[in-house]
């Protein structure tokens, strides 16, 4: 569904859209900058995302995983949590850190009373596919299994994230009732337009090299910075791409998406097929928003923010 916004909203998203679509129409695309050069501009504030706000009241841990070790980020409110958010970040599964994003998680928990823990998982295109989803899965299995306990927290969880943060936690979900068995541990999931399909969907395809957060030769780049050395005929094999995975047995789903998208598709098939699996699930769609919109400050990111936690209140602390 489309929000209905008031006009002064939906006319400041589209005025920031088109002043970003501009901006990023000098910069050069991020296939032709190395990977770890575009982190450290990232890091240092130096890209047009925000600047990452680092909070002191944020706890590092690090607890084992098949890759060794795994660094987790909690951000635990000042009375006792109501719940556990499992966050993991986007960034096209190349760029991001799980303590890049305080301010906007901190924001969460005081929006929520949940307990956020981000994951550190690991980045392509050095470590490749099934690298990122293996981290999750240790990330989601330890809290099950010990975290909680050692942490003092609440068994009311939900998994989310944004864009490849989206894909993961789908992953992660269907990786634990698959190998697992384990199904009802997560209450509800957070999917912001996320990338459910890496063989593209008709938007992706057709947005072609239209400036913005993402461009399709872009999504290609992304999509096969993740899968390494694996052929296009894997693209759909449903621990890449959980589009083309059987869905039963999820938690209740929210998909936030902008209208203008390159990956709106991805939400749109993805949360019919949700829904047709049997699962509970909310589609809201933003008006004159792009991708990555929820992380700057305009008053259509805060309302689709504040959506976020209500059903989050809703699903899980409620």
């Amino acid at each position: 569904m489309i929000v209905d916004l008031d006009e002064a909203a939906i006319a400041e998203s589209k005025t920031f859209t088109q002043a970003l679509v501009e901006l990023l129409a000098d910069e050069p695309s991020v296939y032709e900058v190395p990977p770890d050069v575009s982190r450290r501009a990232r890091r240092e504030g130096r890209s047009l995302l925000p600047p990452p706000v680092f909070l002191e009241h944020a706890r590092d841990l690090t607890i084992p995983a098949r890759s060794s070790e795994l660094r987790l980020r909690v951000l635990a409110p000042e009375e006792e949590a109501t719940g556990v958010y499992l966050h993991i970040h986007g960034g096209g599964w190349v760029f991001g850190c799980c303590d890049e994003q305080d301010d906007r998680l901190w924001s969460l928990v005081e929006g929520t009373g949940l307990a956020a823990i981000s994951v550190d998982y690991r980045l392509a295109p050095e470590h490749p596919y099934p690298a990122g989803p293996d981290d999750c899965e240790d990330a989601a299995l330890w809290l099950l299994d010990r975290g909680l306990t050692d942490l003092g927290l609440p068994d009311r969880l939900a998994i989310g994230g944004e864009s490849a943060g989206a894909h993961l936690s789908v992953l992660t979900l269907l990786r634990l009732r698959d190998r697992h068995g384990i199904t009802g541990a997560f209450r509800a999931a957070n999917l912001v337009y996320g990338a459910f399909d890496l063989s593209m969907t008709p938007s992706a395809r057709l947005w072609g090299d239209r400036s913005g957060f993402l461009t399709s030769s872009e999504m290609r780049w992304f999509g096969r910075s993740f899968i390494g050395g694996r052929g296009e005929a894997e693209l759909r094999e449903p621990d890449i791409s959980p589009l083309y995975a059987s869905l039963h047995d999820l938690p209740p789903a929210l998909f936030t998406v902008g209208e203008h998208d390159p990956l709106l598709d991805d939400s749109l098939f993805m949360s019919a097929r949700w829904q047709a699996a049997g699962n509970e699930a909310e589609l809201r769609i933003w008006p004159e928003s792009t991708h990555g919109f929820t992380a700057f400050p305009i008053a259509l990111a805060r309302a689709a923010n504040a959506s976020v936690y209500d059903f989050l209140r809703r699903a899980v602390a409620g």
